[in-house]
Protein backbone atom coordinates (compact mmCIF):
# COMPACT_ATOMS: atom_id res chain seq x y z
CA UNK A 1 0.00 0.00 0.00
CA UNK A 2 1.15 3.77 -0.12
CA UNK A 3 0.15 7.16 -0.23
CA UNK A 4 -0.62 10.20 -2.38
CA UNK A 5 -0.62 13.72 -1.42
CA UNK A 6 -1.30 16.49 -3.66
CA UNK A 7 -2.19 19.84 -3.04
CA UNK A 8 -3.80 22.93 -4.90
CA UNK A 9 -4.66 26.40 -4.39
CA UNK A 10 -8.40 27.89 -5.58
CA UNK A 11 -9.87 31.19 -5.77
CA UNK A 12 -12.64 30.60 -3.41
CA UNK A 13 -13.71 30.88 -0.30
CA UNK A 14 -13.03 27.32 2.02
CA UNK A 15 -16.31 27.79 2.83
CA UNK A 16 -17.03 27.25 -1.00
CA UNK A 17 -14.70 24.20 -1.16
CA UNK A 18 -16.23 22.76 1.74
CA UNK A 19 -19.19 22.57 0.08
CA UNK A 20 -18.14 21.18 -3.07
CA UNK A 21 -16.67 18.38 -0.68
CA UNK A 22 -20.00 17.29 1.09
CA UNK A 23 -22.74 17.86 -1.28
CA UNK A 24 -23.67 14.93 -3.58
CA UNK A 25 -24.16 16.88 -7.05
CA UNK A 26 -20.76 18.55 -6.41
CA UNK A 27 -19.02 15.60 -6.21
CA UNK A 28 -20.17 14.19 -9.06
CA UNK A 29 -19.32 16.76 -10.80
CA UNK A 30 -15.71 17.44 -9.55
CA UNK A 31 -14.50 13.93 -8.38
CA UNK A 32 -14.23 12.38 -11.34
CA UNK A 33 -11.27 11.59 -13.90
CA UNK A 34 -11.46 12.71 -17.71
CA UNK A 35 -12.72 10.08 -19.65
CA UNK A 36 -15.50 8.60 -16.90
CA UNK A 37 -18.82 9.47 -16.02
CA UNK A 38 -19.94 9.91 -11.99
CA UNK A 39 -22.47 8.53 -10.76
CA UNK A 40 -23.88 8.91 -6.67
CA UNK A 41 -25.83 6.16 -5.46
CA UNK A 42 -26.26 7.20 -2.14
CA UNK A 43 -24.18 10.24 -0.11
CA UNK A 44 -25.12 11.10 3.28
CA UNK A 45 -22.37 13.93 4.92
CA UNK A 46 -22.59 13.50 7.93
CA UNK A 47 -19.76 12.23 10.70
CA UNK A 48 -20.61 8.17 10.55
CA UNK A 49 -22.69 8.82 7.37
CA UNK A 50 -22.40 6.60 4.24
CA UNK A 51 -21.76 7.12 0.41
CA UNK A 52 -21.28 4.88 -2.54
CA UNK A 53 -20.44 6.15 -5.94
CA UNK A 54 -19.29 4.56 -8.85
CA UNK A 55 -17.01 6.04 -12.13
CA UNK A 56 -17.57 4.55 -15.52
CA UNK A 57 -15.08 5.15 -18.59
CA UNK A 58 -16.99 6.47 -21.60
CA UNK A 59 -15.32 3.74 -23.84
CA UNK A 60 -15.23 0.42 -24.23
CA UNK A 61 -11.47 0.48 -24.02
CA UNK A 62 -11.48 1.55 -20.08
CA UNK A 63 -10.99 -1.58 -17.47
CA UNK A 64 -12.72 -0.95 -14.32
CA UNK A 65 -12.11 -2.75 -10.82
CA UNK A 66 -15.81 -3.43 -10.07
CA UNK A 67 -17.06 -4.80 -13.40
CA UNK A 68 -15.86 -3.91 -17.15
CA UNK A 69 -15.82 -0.61 -17.48
CA UNK A 70 -16.90 0.46 -13.89
CA UNK A 71 -15.04 1.60 -10.60
CA UNK A 72 -17.59 1.65 -7.66
CA UNK A 73 -16.24 2.74 -4.39
CA UNK A 74 -18.23 3.00 -0.80
CA UNK A 75 -17.32 4.67 2.41
CA UNK A 76 -18.09 6.72 5.37
CA UNK A 77 -17.52 10.10 6.57
CA UNK A 78 -15.10 9.43 9.55
CA UNK A 79 -15.00 13.25 10.35
CA UNK A 80 -16.09 17.08 8.99
CA UNK A 81 -15.38 19.81 10.61
CA UNK A 82 -17.06 22.53 8.50
CA UNK A 83 -14.92 24.73 6.28
CA UNK A 84 -11.37 22.72 7.38
CA UNK A 85 -11.55 19.14 7.04
CA UNK A 86 -13.20 16.03 5.85
CA UNK A 87 -11.82 12.60 6.30
CA UNK A 88 -13.45 9.36 4.61
CA UNK A 89 -12.93 5.80 4.54
CA UNK A 90 -13.30 4.90 1.21
CA UNK A 91 -13.47 0.75 -0.01
CA UNK A 92 -13.30 -0.47 -3.49
CA UNK A 93 -16.34 -2.98 -4.32
CA UNK A 94 -14.06 -5.67 -6.01
CA UNK A 95 -13.97 -8.95 -6.64
CA UNK A 96 -10.76 -8.93 -6.23
CA UNK A 97 -8.92 -9.82 -3.03
CA UNK A 98 -5.86 -7.30 -3.79
CA UNK A 99 -8.10 -4.35 -4.49
CA UNK A 100 -10.02 -4.88 -0.61
CA UNK A 101 -9.21 -3.00 2.61
CA UNK A 102 -9.91 0.51 3.90
CA UNK A 103 -8.18 3.72 2.10
CA UNK A 104 -8.26 7.11 3.57
CA UNK A 105 -8.57 10.33 2.11
CA UNK A 106 -8.38 13.15 4.34
CA UNK A 107 -8.70 16.51 2.71
CA UNK A 108 -7.63 20.01 4.49
CA UNK A 109 -8.32 23.27 3.72
CA UNK A 110 -6.42 26.47 5.37
CA UNK A 111 -6.61 30.16 4.15
CA UNK A 112 -3.99 30.66 1.21
CA UNK A 113 -1.70 33.90 1.14
CA UNK A 114 -3.18 36.35 -1.28
CA UNK A 115 -6.08 34.77 -0.62
CA UNK A 116 -8.04 32.03 -1.85
CA UNK A 117 -7.72 28.14 -0.39
CA UNK A 118 -5.27 25.52 -0.16
CA UNK A 119 -6.81 22.32 -0.96
CA UNK A 120 -4.91 19.31 0.41
CA UNK A 121 -5.40 15.88 -0.23
CA UNK A 122 -3.85 12.86 1.39
CA UNK A 123 -4.98 9.57 0.13
CA UNK A 124 -3.50 6.30 1.91
CA UNK A 125 -3.44 2.96 2.19
CA UNK A 126 -3.71 2.85 -1.61
CA UNK A 127 -3.33 -1.08 -2.86
CA UNK A 128 -0.44 -1.52 -5.08
CA UNK A 129 -2.75 -3.26 -7.82
CA UNK A 130 -3.57 0.34 -8.25
CA UNK A 131 -0.62 1.85 -10.43
CA UNK A 132 0.52 5.13 -8.20
CA UNK A 133 1.10 7.39 -11.71
CA UNK A 134 -2.81 6.48 -12.52
CA UNK A 135 -4.04 7.70 -8.78
CA UNK A 136 -1.89 10.65 -8.57
CA UNK A 137 -3.04 11.67 -12.56
CA UNK A 138 -6.79 11.00 -11.27
CA UNK A 139 -6.92 12.77 -8.50
CA UNK A 140 -4.97 15.70 -10.29
CA UNK A 141 -7.81 15.99 -12.85
CA UNK A 142 -10.40 15.89 -10.26
CA UNK A 143 -9.03 18.75 -8.14
CA UNK A 144 -8.46 20.57 -11.32
CA UNK A 145 -12.40 20.04 -11.66
CA UNK A 146 -12.92 20.94 -8.30
CA UNK A 147 -11.24 24.39 -8.86
CA UNK A 148 -12.83 24.67 -11.89
CA UNK A 149 -16.29 24.54 -9.85
CA UNK A 150 -15.64 26.17 -6.85
CA UNK A 151 -14.08 29.17 -8.76
CA UNK A 152 -17.38 29.26 -11.11
CA UNK A 153 -16.28 27.76 -14.38
CA UNK A 154 -17.87 24.96 -14.25
CA UNK A 155 -17.48 21.72 -12.64
CA UNK A 156 -15.47 19.71 -15.39
CA UNK A 157 -16.38 16.28 -16.72
CA UNK A 158 -19.50 14.47 -15.59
Amino acid sequence: MYTTRLSVRVNASRAAVYRALTDAEAVRAWRVPAGMTSRVHEFDAREGGTFRVSLTYDTPAGTGKTVSRTDTYHGRFARLVPDEQVVEVIEFDSPDPALHGAMTMTTTLTDADGGGTDVLVVHEGVPDTVPAADNEAGMRMALANLARLVEGGGGGAA
